[in-house]
């Protein structure tokens, strides 16, 4: 947790609402998320999770509702307007461009991001291109694979570069995807270290599956189920909610008198 940004809302959704033919995916979910702590969003599957951060991103629009990061109206932008307002996002589905390096990635978004994919540009931009790079991967732990072409990257690097490339839009506010799905026991170690230091300083909010990561990463958590806010709180206190239990394990079946 950072000090000093207890008082500044970092994510407000108010009333956030899409239906998809008679299917209610998110449903009426209103939350304020303050800035410098890193949040965690948990539900099982089908709860609305993913279809909520495509709401907050524009991949999708509501049917009702509004979005503020940091104080600033986003609903309805589309979703570069809204990379462009301090929000930026990794999927579940990682997507890098897999015949180019490391370095040549993260360049190539760090480029986008500031206008530079002209082939017009200015000789001097590429020192400063260069340098971001290098900070990029620095700052997720790939300087030593800078060379490294990304389809050759174990699954754990490849997450870590598509970090990267979202921290390339110099996000106020990351969004990110079940990080580490998919990951062993020490890429799961070297990635959560990596989102706890980009925590210091940019808000963070995740979607996870791997409830032993979110209780060690997280500040607070929110529990959707079937659509809607199910429940919010301390890892502790979520830990130990009879109705997240049941979202999870079901009802306990009734003792026989």
């Amino acid at each position: 947790m950072r000090s000093g940004g207890e008082d500044i809302v970092a994510l407000s959704v108010a009333g956030l609402t899409r239906r998809f033919g008679g299917l209610v995916a998110v449903d009426n979910v209103s939350f304020e998320l303050p800035a410098g702590r890193l949040n965690a969003i948990i539900g099982p599957n089908g709860a609305g999770k993913t279809t909520l951060f495509n709401l907050i991103t524009g991949e999708i629009r509501p049917d009702a509702g509004r979005v503020r990061v940091h104080g600033r109206e986003i609903t309805g932008l589309k979703p570069h307007q809204i990379v462009r307002r301090g929000v930026s996002r990794t999927l579940q589905i990682k997507s890098v461009f897999s015949g180019l390096t490391v370095a040549e990635n993260i360049r190539t978004a760090v480029m986008v991001h500031e206008g530079l994919a002209s082939p017009f540009r200015p000789a001097s931009s590429y020192v400063a291109v260069n340098r971001r790079v290098e900070e990029l991967a620095a700052q997720v732990g790939l300087s030593a694979h800078l060379q490294t072409c990304a389809s050759t990257l174990s699954y754990g690097d490849i997450a870590l570069l598509e970090i990267a490339l979202a921290l390339a839009n110099e996000p106020r506010l990351l969004l990110l995807d079940e990080p580490v799905c998919g990951m062993g026991p020490r890429e799961t170690e070297e990635t959560v270290a990596t989102i706890r230091n980009i925590a210091r300083t940019v808000d963070i909010v995740l979607i996870e599956h791997d409830m032993e990561v979110v209780f060690a990463i997280a500040d607070e958590i929110i529990v959707m189920a079937q659509g809607g806010l199910l429940a919010r709180g301390t890892p502790d206190e979520i830990c130990n909610s009879p109705d997240v239990q049941e979202a999870y394990l079901g009802a306990p079946e009734e003792e026989d008198l």
